[in-house]
């Protein structure tokens, strides 16, 4: 396995995303290329992906996008994934869960934020904020708006920890 990298809320087919959250896109064909370009271009079929939940709107429309996207994928679900855990497996994600789910020990990974106490030793990477971010310093949002529509390294999550 490769190089593992996070990612949440990218909506594809939405296009009342970019008008809510200000997206830098005139329509909603040139936001999936765009992002699908950024996502391809950052991952490789070798790579790993933690998809932290929703992915498009409508939801019938991930039997399109989930095949071109690479990387070996995991799915936790969102609160606009809809579908059966069945479906998304079908069309191309090798693990789905639609409970947050611990990685590298103390890593949780989410869709929306989960609490946590200030003295916690965990770190809780989610998405479904989209351009808001939490202030406590044991949060990362790995929403699309946040991070140049490009999924982020785990590895680069990890550093800004290893600083504090």
């Amino acid at each position: 396995m490769g190089t593992t990298y996070i990612t949440s809320d990218q909506h594809f087919y939405h296009k009342n995303i970019i008008e809510y959250e200000n997206r830098p896109f005139k329509n909603v064909d040139e936001m999936n290329d765009n992002m699908l370009k950024k996502w391809n271009n950052t991952i490789s079929k070798k790579d790993k992906v933690y998809f932290l939940g929703d992915l498009c709107i409508p939801s019938q429309a991930y039997k399109e996008i989930v095949p071109m996207l690479n990387g070996y994928k995991i799915m936790i679900m969102g609160n606009h994934d809809c579908l059966s855990h069945k479906r998304y497996l079908e069309s191309g994600f090798e693990e789905v869960s639609r409970y947050p789910i611990i990685i590298d020990k103390f890593y949780i990974l989410s869709h929306k934020p989960v609490y946590l106490d200030e003295n916690s030793e965990y770190i809780n990477i989610h998405g479904h904020m989209h351009s808001k971010h939490i202030l406590e310093s044991n949060y990362y949002n790995v929403s699309v708006e946040r991070n140049n529509y490009t999924p982020v390294k785990f590895d680069d999550i990890k550093n800004e920890y290893d600083r504090m």
